[in-house]
Protein backbone atom coordinates (compact mmCIF):
# COMPACT_ATOMS: atom_id res chain seq x y z
CA UNK A 1 0.00 0.00 0.00
CA UNK A 2 1.12 3.56 -0.69
CA UNK A 3 1.47 6.00 2.19
CA UNK A 4 -0.99 8.89 2.13
CA UNK A 5 2.02 11.02 3.01
CA UNK A 6 3.27 10.54 -0.59
CA UNK A 7 0.03 12.11 -1.79
CA UNK A 8 0.22 14.95 0.75
CA UNK A 9 3.82 15.78 -0.14
CA UNK A 10 2.92 15.90 -3.83
CA UNK A 11 0.05 18.30 -3.09
CA UNK A 12 2.35 20.46 -0.96
CA UNK A 13 4.87 20.67 -3.82
CA UNK A 14 2.21 21.41 -6.46
CA UNK A 15 0.78 24.30 -4.42
CA UNK A 16 4.11 26.10 -4.89
CA UNK A 17 4.23 25.49 -8.66
CA UNK A 18 2.71 27.93 -11.14
CA UNK A 19 3.41 26.14 -14.44
CA UNK A 20 1.42 23.19 -15.81
CA UNK A 21 4.52 21.41 -17.17
CA UNK A 22 6.13 21.09 -13.74
CA UNK A 23 2.77 20.22 -12.17
CA UNK A 24 2.32 17.44 -14.73
CA UNK A 25 5.79 16.10 -13.93
CA UNK A 26 5.05 15.95 -10.19
CA UNK A 27 1.69 14.21 -10.75
CA UNK A 28 3.40 11.70 -13.09
CA UNK A 29 5.97 10.94 -10.38
CA UNK A 30 3.18 10.25 -7.90
CA UNK A 31 1.31 7.97 -10.31
CA UNK A 32 4.47 5.94 -10.94
CA UNK A 33 4.97 5.38 -7.19
CA UNK A 34 1.41 4.31 -6.40
CA UNK A 35 0.40 0.63 -6.35
CA UNK A 36 -1.84 -0.24 -9.29
CA UNK A 37 -4.78 -1.07 -7.00
CA UNK A 38 -4.62 2.44 -5.56
CA UNK A 39 -4.15 4.27 -8.85
CA UNK A 40 -7.87 4.88 -9.46
CA UNK A 41 -8.20 6.30 -5.93
CA UNK A 42 -5.12 8.51 -6.26
CA UNK A 43 -6.16 9.78 -9.69
CA UNK A 44 -9.53 10.90 -8.38
CA UNK A 45 -8.06 12.33 -5.17
CA UNK A 46 -5.62 14.58 -7.06
CA UNK A 47 -8.59 15.98 -9.05
CA UNK A 48 -10.44 16.84 -5.80
CA UNK A 49 -12.92 13.99 -5.91
CA UNK A 50 -13.29 10.86 -3.81
CA UNK A 51 -15.57 8.95 -6.17
CA UNK A 52 -15.78 9.16 -9.96
CA UNK A 53 -18.51 11.59 -10.96
CA UNK A 54 -20.43 8.94 -12.93
CA UNK A 55 -20.74 6.59 -9.91
CA UNK A 56 -23.49 8.61 -8.27
CA UNK A 57 -21.81 8.20 -4.87
CA UNK A 58 -21.69 11.26 -2.66
CA UNK A 59 -19.68 11.87 0.51
CA UNK A 60 -22.43 13.84 2.18
CA UNK A 61 -19.98 15.73 4.40
CA UNK A 62 -20.66 19.39 5.04
CA UNK A 63 -18.58 22.00 6.80
CA UNK A 64 -20.44 21.75 10.13
CA UNK A 65 -19.91 17.99 10.31
CA UNK A 66 -16.25 18.41 9.37
CA UNK A 67 -15.78 21.04 12.11
CA UNK A 68 -17.29 18.66 14.67
CA UNK A 69 -14.95 15.84 13.66
CA UNK A 70 -11.92 18.13 13.82
CA UNK A 71 -13.08 19.39 17.21
CA UNK A 72 -13.29 15.85 18.60
CA UNK A 73 -9.88 14.96 17.16
CA UNK A 74 -8.11 18.09 18.41
CA UNK A 75 -9.97 19.12 21.55
CA UNK A 76 -10.54 22.59 20.10
CA UNK A 77 -14.07 23.97 20.23
CA UNK A 78 -16.19 24.21 17.09
CA UNK A 79 -16.43 27.99 17.61
CA UNK A 80 -12.63 28.36 17.69
CA UNK A 81 -12.35 26.26 14.52
CA UNK A 82 -14.96 28.43 12.77
CA UNK A 83 -13.09 31.57 13.86
CA UNK A 84 -9.78 30.21 12.54
CA UNK A 85 -11.42 29.27 9.21
CA UNK A 86 -12.62 32.85 8.87
CA UNK A 87 -9.01 33.96 9.32
CA UNK A 88 -7.32 31.39 7.06
CA UNK A 89 -10.16 31.07 4.56
CA UNK A 90 -9.31 27.35 4.30
CA UNK A 91 -10.42 24.33 6.34
CA UNK A 92 -7.26 22.49 5.29
CA UNK A 93 -4.90 25.14 6.65
CA UNK A 94 -7.08 25.31 9.77
CA UNK A 95 -6.78 21.55 10.34
CA UNK A 96 -2.99 21.74 9.94
CA UNK A 97 -2.63 24.57 12.48
CA UNK A 98 -4.97 23.06 15.06
CA UNK A 99 -3.42 19.59 14.93
CA UNK A 100 0.10 21.04 15.01
CA UNK A 101 -0.83 22.81 18.24
CA UNK A 102 -2.27 19.62 19.67
CA UNK A 103 0.88 17.64 18.83
CA UNK A 104 3.01 20.34 20.43
CA UNK A 105 1.03 20.13 23.66
CA UNK A 106 1.25 16.34 23.86
CA UNK A 107 4.81 15.51 24.77
CA UNK A 108 4.44 11.78 24.34
CA UNK A 109 2.40 11.94 21.18
CA UNK A 110 5.25 11.82 18.68
CA UNK A 111 6.59 8.61 20.22
CA UNK A 112 3.15 7.08 20.13
CA UNK A 113 2.62 8.20 16.53
CA UNK A 114 5.87 6.62 15.36
CA UNK A 115 4.63 3.25 16.58
CA UNK A 116 1.47 3.54 14.51
CA UNK A 117 1.42 2.18 10.95
CA UNK A 118 1.40 4.84 8.24
CA UNK A 119 -1.97 5.91 6.96
CA UNK A 120 -2.35 4.59 3.41
CA UNK A 121 -4.23 6.03 0.45
CA UNK A 122 -6.53 3.00 0.54
CA UNK A 123 -7.33 3.53 4.21
CA UNK A 124 -8.27 7.16 3.64
CA UNK A 125 -10.56 6.06 0.82
CA UNK A 126 -12.15 3.30 2.94
CA UNK A 127 -12.97 5.74 5.73
CA UNK A 128 -14.54 8.12 3.23
CA UNK A 129 -16.47 5.23 1.66
CA UNK A 130 -17.84 4.11 5.04
CA UNK A 131 -18.87 7.68 5.84
CA UNK A 132 -20.66 8.00 2.49
CA UNK A 133 -22.67 4.78 2.80
CA UNK A 134 -24.43 5.43 6.12
CA UNK A 135 -27.85 7.03 6.25
CA UNK A 136 -30.71 7.53 8.66
CA UNK A 137 -30.57 7.74 12.44
CA UNK A 138 -27.06 7.84 13.83
CA UNK A 139 -25.43 8.36 10.42
CA UNK A 140 -23.96 11.72 11.43
CA UNK A 141 -22.10 10.13 14.35
CA UNK A 142 -20.69 7.42 12.07
CA UNK A 143 -19.43 10.03 9.61
CA UNK A 144 -17.83 12.03 12.42
CA UNK A 145 -16.11 8.94 13.88
CA UNK A 146 -14.59 8.00 10.53
CA UNK A 147 -13.29 11.54 10.00
CA UNK A 148 -12.05 11.70 13.58
CA UNK A 149 -10.11 8.47 13.02
CA UNK A 150 -8.44 9.95 9.95
CA UNK A 151 -7.46 13.15 11.78
CA UNK A 152 -6.11 11.20 14.76
CA UNK A 153 -4.14 8.83 12.49
CA UNK A 154 -2.58 11.48 10.27
CA UNK A 155 0.18 14.03 10.53
CA UNK A 156 -0.93 17.69 10.53
CA UNK A 157 0.25 17.95 6.90
CA UNK A 158 -1.82 14.91 5.88
CA UNK A 159 -4.80 16.26 7.84
CA UNK A 160 -4.70 19.43 5.72
CA UNK A 161 -5.45 17.46 2.56
CA UNK A 162 -7.84 15.03 4.26
CA UNK A 163 -9.95 17.99 5.39
CA UNK A 164 -9.96 19.45 1.89
CA UNK A 165 -10.79 16.09 0.31
CA UNK A 166 -13.74 15.73 2.70
CA UNK A 167 -15.23 18.78 0.96
CA UNK A 168 -13.81 17.66 -2.42
CA UNK A 169 -11.95 20.94 -2.78
CA UNK A 170 -8.21 20.14 -2.84
CA UNK A 171 -7.13 23.60 -4.12
CA UNK A 172 -4.04 22.40 -5.99
CA UNK A 173 -5.27 23.27 -9.48
CA UNK A 174 -5.00 19.81 -11.04
CA UNK A 175 -7.64 19.10 -13.67
CA UNK A 176 -8.38 16.52 -16.32
CA UNK A 177 -5.83 17.92 -18.77
CA UNK A 178 -2.93 17.72 -16.30
CA UNK A 179 -3.86 14.19 -15.19
CA UNK A 180 -4.27 13.01 -18.79
CA UNK A 181 -0.79 14.30 -19.65
CA UNK A 182 0.65 12.91 -16.42
CA UNK A 183 -0.65 9.41 -17.23
CA UNK A 184 0.95 9.61 -20.67
CA UNK A 185 4.25 10.78 -19.15
CA UNK A 186 4.26 8.30 -16.25
CA UNK A 187 3.63 5.22 -18.36
CA UNK A 188 5.19 6.26 -21.67
CA UNK A 189 2.09 6.25 -23.87
CA UNK A 190 0.87 8.87 -26.33
CA UNK A 191 -1.46 11.56 -25.02
CA UNK A 192 -3.94 10.90 -27.87
CA UNK A 193 -4.29 7.26 -26.75
CA UNK A 194 -4.92 8.32 -23.15
CA UNK A 195 -7.44 10.91 -24.36
CA UNK A 196 -9.40 8.34 -26.39
CA UNK A 197 -9.38 5.87 -23.49
CA UNK A 198 -10.78 8.59 -21.27
CA UNK A 199 -13.45 9.47 -23.82
CA UNK A 200 -14.81 5.91 -23.81
CA UNK A 201 -14.50 5.24 -20.07
CA UNK A 202 -15.19 8.67 -18.53
CA UNK A 203 -12.80 7.65 -15.74
CA UNK A 204 -9.13 8.65 -15.62
CA UNK A 205 -8.65 6.28 -12.69
CA UNK A 206 -9.48 3.30 -14.89
CA UNK A 207 -7.25 4.73 -17.61
CA UNK A 208 -4.29 5.20 -15.25
CA UNK A 209 -4.54 1.63 -13.94
CA UNK A 210 -4.73 0.20 -17.48
CA UNK A 211 -1.74 2.28 -18.61
CA UNK A 212 0.36 1.07 -15.68
CA UNK A 213 -0.63 -2.58 -16.07
CA UNK A 214 -0.57 -2.99 -19.83
CA UNK A 215 0.49 0.23 -21.52
CA UNK A 216 -0.71 0.93 -25.07
CA UNK A 217 -2.33 -2.48 -25.58
CA UNK A 218 -4.38 -2.27 -22.39
CA UNK A 219 -5.54 1.28 -23.17
CA UNK A 220 -6.68 0.29 -26.65
CA UNK A 221 -8.84 -2.47 -25.17
CA UNK A 222 -10.80 -0.06 -22.99
CA UNK A 223 -14.26 0.75 -24.23
CA UNK A 224 -17.73 1.99 -23.42
CA UNK A 225 -19.66 -0.03 -20.85
CA UNK A 226 -23.39 -0.11 -20.21
CA UNK A 227 -24.41 1.71 -17.00
CA UNK A 228 -21.18 3.69 -16.87
CA UNK A 229 -22.22 7.02 -18.44
CA UNK A 230 -19.85 8.78 -20.80
CA UNK A 231 -19.51 12.52 -21.12
CA UNK A 232 -21.94 14.12 -23.51
CA UNK A 233 -20.80 15.77 -26.71
CA UNK A 234 -21.27 19.53 -26.44
CA UNK A 235 -22.22 22.31 -28.81
CA UNK A 236 -21.21 25.94 -29.07
CA UNK A 237 -22.92 29.11 -30.21
CA UNK A 238 -21.65 30.32 -33.56
CA UNK A 239 -21.61 34.04 -34.43
CA UNK A 240 -22.23 33.14 -38.09
CA UNK A 241 -24.05 29.83 -38.55
CA UNK A 242 -24.69 30.56 -42.22
CA UNK A 243 -20.94 30.83 -42.92
CA UNK A 244 -20.36 27.54 -41.09
CA UNK A 245 -23.01 25.82 -43.22
CA UNK A 246 -21.41 27.14 -46.40
CA UNK A 247 -18.08 25.71 -45.23
CA UNK A 248 -19.68 22.30 -44.59
CA UNK A 249 -21.47 22.38 -48.01
CA UNK A 250 -24.32 20.48 -46.35
CA UNK A 251 -25.31 20.35 -42.66
CA UNK A 252 -27.61 18.22 -40.53
CA UNK A 253 -30.31 20.55 -39.16
CA UNK A 254 -32.31 19.58 -36.06
CA UNK A 255 -34.50 21.44 -33.59
CA UNK A 256 -32.82 22.55 -30.37
CA UNK A 257 -35.35 21.40 -27.79
CA UNK A 258 -36.12 23.42 -24.67
CA UNK A 259 -35.53 20.60 -22.23
CA UNK A 260 -32.93 18.72 -20.25
CA UNK A 261 -30.23 16.51 -21.75
CA UNK A 262 -30.50 12.84 -20.88
CA UNK A 263 -28.35 9.78 -21.53
CA UNK A 264 -30.22 6.48 -21.78
CA UNK A 265 -28.62 3.09 -21.02
CA UNK A 266 -30.62 -0.04 -21.90
CA UNK A 267 -29.40 -3.55 -21.15
CA UNK A 268 -32.09 -6.16 -21.72
CA UNK A 269 -35.05 -5.05 -19.57
CA UNK A 270 -32.83 -2.91 -17.38
CA UNK A 271 -32.92 0.84 -18.11
CA UNK A 272 -30.81 3.51 -16.44
CA UNK A 273 -31.10 7.25 -17.04
CA UNK A 274 -28.41 9.88 -16.44
CA UNK A 275 -28.66 13.67 -16.43
CA UNK A 276 -26.37 16.12 -18.17
CA UNK A 277 -24.26 16.09 -14.98
CA UNK A 278 -24.15 12.25 -15.29
CA UNK A 279 -26.22 11.83 -12.13
CA UNK A 280 -28.40 8.74 -11.98
CA UNK A 281 -31.99 10.01 -12.30
CA UNK A 282 -33.62 6.65 -13.08
CA UNK A 283 -35.82 6.55 -9.97
CA UNK A 284 -37.20 10.03 -10.67
CA UNK A 285 -38.36 9.14 -14.21
CA UNK A 286 -40.23 5.80 -14.10
CA UNK A 287 -42.40 6.82 -17.06
CA UNK A 288 -39.31 7.25 -19.26
CA UNK A 289 -37.90 3.94 -18.06
CA UNK A 290 -41.13 2.24 -19.10
CA UNK A 291 -41.34 3.86 -22.53
CA UNK A 292 -37.65 3.15 -23.29
CA UNK A 293 -38.06 -0.49 -22.24
CA UNK A 294 -41.02 -0.86 -24.60
CA UNK A 295 -39.84 1.09 -27.64
CA UNK A 296 -36.04 0.83 -27.87
CA UNK A 297 -35.68 -2.40 -29.84
CA UNK A 298 -32.12 -3.28 -28.89
CA UNK A 299 -30.62 -5.73 -26.45
CA UNK A 300 -28.15 -3.07 -25.33
CA UNK A 301 -27.82 0.59 -26.27
CA UNK A 302 -26.62 3.99 -25.06
CA UNK A 303 -28.64 6.87 -26.46
CA UNK A 304 -28.40 10.65 -26.28
CA UNK A 305 -31.44 12.88 -26.22
CA UNK A 306 -33.46 15.66 -24.67
CA UNK A 307 -36.36 15.27 -22.23
CA UNK A 308 -39.01 17.97 -22.60
CA UNK A 309 -41.80 18.69 -20.11
CA UNK A 310 -45.05 19.35 -21.97
CA UNK A 311 -48.51 20.69 -21.19
CA UNK A 312 -51.87 19.12 -22.04
CA UNK A 313 -51.55 20.40 -25.62
CA UNK A 314 -48.06 18.93 -26.06
CA UNK A 315 -46.39 22.35 -25.93
CA UNK A 316 -43.07 22.62 -24.06
CA UNK A 317 -43.25 23.92 -20.52
CA UNK A 318 -40.65 26.14 -18.86
CA UNK A 319 -37.22 24.61 -18.40
CA UNK A 320 -37.63 24.67 -14.59
CA UNK A 321 -40.56 22.25 -14.90
CA UNK A 322 -38.43 19.45 -16.34
CA UNK A 323 -35.91 19.99 -13.54
CA UNK A 324 -38.69 19.33 -11.02
CA UNK A 325 -38.98 15.86 -12.54
CA UNK A 326 -35.23 15.19 -12.51
CA UNK A 327 -34.83 16.17 -8.85
CA UNK A 328 -37.96 14.44 -7.52
CA UNK A 329 -37.42 11.86 -4.75
CA UNK A 330 -40.93 11.58 -3.28
CA UNK A 331 -44.41 11.33 -4.86
CA UNK A 332 -42.69 10.46 -8.13
CA UNK A 333 -45.72 8.85 -9.79
CA UNK A 334 -47.91 11.84 -8.96
CA UNK A 335 -45.37 14.25 -10.44
CA UNK A 336 -45.02 12.05 -13.54
CA UNK A 337 -48.76 12.33 -14.11
CA UNK A 338 -48.82 16.11 -13.69
CA UNK A 339 -45.69 16.81 -15.75
CA UNK A 340 -45.56 14.40 -18.72
CA UNK A 341 -42.35 14.15 -20.71
CA UNK A 342 -41.49 13.83 -24.37
CA UNK A 343 -38.20 12.03 -25.04
CA UNK A 344 -36.48 13.24 -28.22
CA UNK A 345 -33.50 11.07 -29.18
CA UNK A 346 -30.86 12.43 -31.54
CA UNK A 347 -27.76 10.24 -31.21
CA UNK A 348 -26.50 6.79 -30.29
CA UNK A 349 -23.08 5.87 -28.89
CA UNK A 350 -23.37 2.12 -28.38
CA UNK A 351 -25.53 -0.64 -29.87
CA UNK A 352 -25.61 -4.35 -29.07
CA UNK A 353 -22.00 -4.57 -27.89
CA UNK A 354 -20.56 -2.23 -30.51
CA UNK A 355 -19.12 1.22 -29.79
CA UNK A 356 -20.32 3.75 -32.40
CA UNK A 357 -18.70 7.03 -31.37
CA UNK A 358 -16.03 6.88 -34.08
CA UNK A 359 -18.64 6.54 -36.84
CA UNK A 360 -19.83 9.61 -38.79
CA UNK A 361 -23.07 11.23 -37.61
CA UNK A 362 -25.02 9.90 -40.64
CA UNK A 363 -23.98 6.31 -39.87
CA UNK A 364 -24.93 6.71 -36.20
CA UNK A 365 -28.24 8.16 -37.32
CA UNK A 366 -29.03 5.01 -39.30
CA UNK A 367 -28.26 2.87 -36.24
CA UNK A 368 -30.50 5.09 -34.09
CA UNK A 369 -33.43 4.84 -36.50
CA UNK A 370 -33.03 1.07 -36.68
CA UNK A 371 -33.61 0.54 -32.95
CA UNK A 372 -36.11 3.20 -31.85
CA UNK A 373 -39.83 2.83 -32.40
CA UNK A 374 -41.57 6.23 -32.28
CA UNK A 375 -44.57 6.17 -29.95
CA UNK A 376 -47.07 8.40 -28.13
CA UNK A 377 -48.74 7.14 -24.94
CA UNK A 378 -51.01 9.48 -22.92
CA UNK A 379 -48.96 12.65 -23.51
CA UNK A 380 -45.72 10.69 -23.05
CA UNK A 381 -43.76 10.11 -26.20
CA UNK A 382 -40.48 8.78 -27.53
CA UNK A 383 -39.15 9.65 -30.96
CA UNK A 384 -36.03 10.12 -33.01
CA UNK A 385 -35.94 13.84 -33.74
CA UNK A 386 -36.41 15.03 -37.31
CA UNK A 387 -33.22 15.84 -39.21
CA UNK A 388 -32.79 17.62 -42.54
CA UNK A 389 -29.55 17.44 -44.53
CA UNK A 390 -29.24 20.65 -46.53
CA UNK A 391 -27.03 23.49 -47.63
CA UNK A 392 -30.03 25.68 -48.50
CA UNK A 393 -29.84 28.66 -46.13
CA UNK A 394 -33.47 29.64 -46.77
CA UNK A 395 -34.60 26.17 -45.69
CA UNK A 396 -32.40 26.39 -42.59
CA UNK A 397 -34.03 29.72 -41.69
CA UNK A 398 -37.48 28.17 -42.20
CA UNK A 399 -36.68 25.26 -39.86
CA UNK A 400 -35.29 27.71 -37.32
CA UNK A 401 -38.53 29.71 -37.20
CA UNK A 402 -40.62 26.53 -37.07
CA UNK A 403 -38.69 25.47 -33.96
CA UNK A 404 -39.25 28.87 -32.33
CA UNK A 405 -43.00 28.81 -33.12
CA UNK A 406 -43.21 25.36 -31.51
CA UNK A 407 -41.81 26.82 -28.30
CA UNK A 408 -38.25 25.52 -28.56
CA UNK A 409 -34.89 27.30 -28.41
CA UNK A 410 -33.79 27.28 -32.05
CA UNK A 411 -31.79 24.81 -34.13
CA UNK A 412 -28.71 22.61 -34.01
CA UNK A 413 -26.36 22.62 -36.98
CA UNK A 414 -24.20 19.49 -37.16
CA UNK A 415 -21.44 18.30 -39.43
CA UNK A 416 -22.80 15.12 -41.08
CA UNK A 417 -19.31 13.56 -41.08
CA UNK A 418 -18.51 14.31 -37.44
CA UNK A 419 -17.72 11.60 -34.89
CA UNK A 420 -19.22 11.68 -31.39
CA UNK A 421 -16.63 13.36 -29.14
CA UNK A 422 -17.57 12.90 -25.46
CA UNK A 423 -17.07 16.03 -23.38
CA UNK A 424 -15.80 18.05 -26.34
CA UNK A 425 -17.15 21.36 -27.58
CA UNK A 426 -16.34 22.46 -31.11
CA UNK A 427 -17.56 23.45 -34.55
CA UNK A 428 -19.04 20.05 -35.37
CA UNK A 429 -22.14 20.86 -33.29
CA UNK A 430 -23.36 24.46 -33.44
CA UNK A 431 -26.49 26.06 -32.05
CA UNK A 432 -28.49 29.03 -33.24
CA UNK A 433 -30.69 30.78 -30.67
CA UNK A 434 -32.39 34.20 -30.64
CA UNK A 435 -31.34 34.97 -27.09
CA UNK A 436 -28.99 37.75 -26.08
CA UNK A 437 -25.46 36.61 -25.23
CA UNK A 438 -25.22 34.70 -21.95
CA UNK A 439 -22.56 32.80 -20.01
CA UNK A 440 -22.94 29.94 -17.55
CA UNK A 441 -20.73 30.92 -14.61
CA UNK A 442 -19.90 29.43 -11.20
CA UNK A 443 -20.64 31.20 -7.91
CA UNK A 444 -17.35 31.58 -5.97
CA UNK A 445 -18.17 34.47 -3.63
CA UNK A 446 -21.08 36.23 -1.92
CA UNK A 447 -21.78 39.27 0.19
CA UNK A 448 -24.72 40.34 2.34
CA UNK A 449 -27.27 42.83 1.09
CA UNK A 450 -28.31 46.18 2.54
CA UNK A 451 -31.49 47.67 3.98
CA UNK A 452 -34.45 45.31 3.77
CA UNK A 453 -32.17 42.74 2.14
CA UNK A 454 -29.60 42.88 4.95
CA UNK A 455 -30.46 39.32 6.06
CA UNK A 456 -30.04 37.96 2.52
CA UNK A 457 -27.01 37.42 0.31
CA UNK A 458 -27.46 40.20 -2.23
CA UNK A 459 -24.45 39.97 -4.54
CA UNK A 460 -22.57 37.02 -5.99
CA UNK A 461 -19.06 36.78 -7.43
CA UNK A 462 -19.05 34.56 -10.52
CA UNK A 463 -16.26 32.82 -12.38
CA UNK A 464 -15.54 31.02 -15.64
CA UNK A 465 -13.72 27.66 -15.75
CA UNK A 466 -10.14 26.90 -16.74
CA UNK A 467 -10.23 23.20 -17.82
CA UNK A 468 -6.49 22.47 -17.79
CA UNK A 469 -6.03 23.44 -14.14
CA UNK A 470 -9.61 22.99 -12.83
CA UNK A 471 -9.48 26.59 -11.57
CA UNK A 472 -12.40 29.00 -11.46
CA UNK A 473 -11.37 32.46 -12.68
CA UNK A 474 -13.40 35.42 -11.42
CA UNK A 475 -15.06 37.59 -14.03
CA UNK A 476 -17.48 39.82 -12.10
CA UNK A 477 -20.29 40.26 -9.61
CA UNK A 478 -24.02 40.00 -10.19
CA UNK A 479 -26.89 41.30 -8.07
CA UNK A 480 -29.43 42.58 -10.59
CA UNK A 481 -32.21 40.47 -12.05
CA UNK A 482 -32.81 38.62 -8.77
CA UNK A 483 -36.18 39.12 -7.05
CA UNK A 484 -36.77 38.74 -3.30
CA UNK A 485 -38.08 35.18 -3.59
CA UNK A 486 -35.04 34.13 -5.63
CA UNK A 487 -32.69 35.89 -3.18
CA UNK A 488 -34.12 33.85 -0.32
CA UNK A 489 -33.77 30.62 -2.30
CA UNK A 490 -30.20 31.48 -3.30
CA UNK A 491 -29.26 32.46 0.25
CA UNK A 492 -30.49 29.09 1.54
CA UNK A 493 -28.49 27.29 -1.17
CA UNK A 494 -25.26 29.25 -0.70
CA UNK A 495 -25.07 29.51 3.11
CA UNK A 496 -23.88 25.92 3.51
CA UNK A 497 -21.12 26.51 0.94
CA UNK A 498 -19.67 29.68 2.46
CA UNK A 499 -16.13 29.81 3.80
CA UNK A 500 -14.01 32.60 5.26
CA UNK A 501 -14.07 36.30 4.46
CA UNK A 502 -11.64 36.74 1.57
CA UNK A 503 -11.77 40.52 1.33
CA UNK A 504 -13.86 42.99 3.29
CA UNK A 505 -17.49 41.93 3.06
CA UNK A 506 -16.97 39.21 0.41
CA UNK A 507 -17.07 35.58 1.57
CA UNK A 508 -15.70 32.66 -0.40
CA UNK A 509 -18.22 30.12 -1.71
CA UNK A 510 -17.41 26.52 -2.56
CA UNK A 511 -17.85 26.27 -6.36
CA UNK A 512 -20.97 24.12 -6.79
CA UNK A 513 -23.72 26.40 -8.16
CA UNK A 514 -23.92 27.55 -11.78
CA UNK A 515 -25.71 30.78 -12.78
CA UNK A 516 -26.80 31.76 -16.27
CA UNK A 517 -25.76 35.40 -16.67
CA UNK A 518 -26.70 37.82 -19.44
CA UNK A 519 -24.50 40.85 -20.11
CA UNK A 520 -24.07 43.80 -22.42
CA UNK A 521 -20.42 43.20 -23.27
CA UNK A 522 -17.12 41.77 -22.05
CA UNK A 523 -14.27 44.13 -21.21
CA UNK A 524 -10.59 43.58 -20.46
CA UNK A 525 -9.98 44.03 -16.73
CA UNK A 526 -7.03 43.65 -14.34
CA UNK A 527 -9.45 43.43 -11.40
CA UNK A 528 -10.33 39.76 -11.94
CA UNK A 529 -8.02 36.81 -12.42
CA UNK A 530 -9.76 35.84 -15.69
CA UNK A 531 -8.45 39.11 -17.16
CA UNK A 532 -12.00 40.08 -18.13
CA UNK A 533 -15.09 41.70 -16.62
CA UNK A 534 -18.79 41.66 -17.56
CA UNK A 535 -20.49 44.99 -18.28
CA UNK A 536 -24.04 45.18 -16.86
CA UNK A 537 -24.35 41.50 -15.86
CA UNK A 538 -27.86 40.27 -15.09
CA UNK A 539 -29.02 37.05 -13.39
CA UNK A 540 -31.16 34.85 -15.68
CA UNK A 541 -31.46 31.66 -13.66
CA UNK A 542 -29.77 28.74 -11.92
CA UNK A 543 -28.41 25.95 -14.13
CA UNK A 544 -29.20 23.00 -11.85
CA UNK A 545 -28.55 20.67 -14.78
CA UNK A 546 -24.89 21.74 -15.03
CA UNK A 547 -21.89 20.86 -12.89
CA UNK A 548 -19.28 23.55 -12.13
CA UNK A 549 -16.93 21.92 -14.63
CA UNK A 550 -19.57 22.42 -17.33
CA UNK A 551 -19.58 26.18 -16.82
CA UNK A 552 -18.35 28.24 -19.73
CA UNK A 553 -14.57 28.00 -20.05
CA UNK A 554 -12.32 31.04 -20.19
CA UNK A 555 -11.69 30.17 -23.85
CA UNK A 556 -15.35 30.98 -24.65
CA UNK A 557 -15.02 34.31 -22.82
CA UNK A 558 -12.00 35.09 -25.00
CA UNK A 559 -13.92 34.14 -28.18
CA UNK A 560 -16.88 36.36 -27.30
CA UNK A 561 -14.52 39.24 -26.54
CA UNK A 562 -12.75 38.77 -29.90
CA UNK A 563 -16.10 38.65 -31.73
CA UNK A 564 -17.09 41.94 -30.09
CA UNK A 565 -13.92 43.57 -31.42
CA UNK A 566 -14.71 42.39 -34.96
CA UNK A 567 -18.12 44.02 -34.80
CA UNK A 568 -16.67 47.41 -33.82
Amino acid sequence: MTSFNEFAETCKAIEKISGSIETTRRVAELLRKVEVEELPLTTHFIMSEVFPAWSGKQLGIGTSLLYMALSKASGASVKSIEALVRTTGDIGETALLILKEKRKNQATFSTFFEEEPELSISEVYERFRKASEVSGKGSQNVKIKNLQYLFNSSSPREAKYIARLALEELRVGVGEGVVRDAIAKAFDVRVEVVEHAYMVTNDLGIVAAAAKEGGLEALQKLGIEINRPIKLMLSQISPDVEAEIRDMKEAAIEWKFDGARIQVHKNGDSVMLFSRKLENVTNSLPDLVDIVRKHVKAESAILDGEAVAVDEKGKPRAFQEILKRFRRKYDVEEKAASIPIQLNLFDIMYLNGRTLIDLPLLERRKALLSCVENSVENSRSIAVDEQVITGDLELVEKIYHEALRAGHEGIMVKNPESVYSPGKRGKNWLKKKPLMETLDLVVVGAEWGFGRRANLLGSYTVACYEPDTSRFLRIGKVGTGINDEQLKELTDMVLGLMGGEEVKGVFTVRPEIVFEIAFEEIQKSPNYDSGYALRFPRFIGIRLDKSPEEADPVQRVERVYSQQLKRL
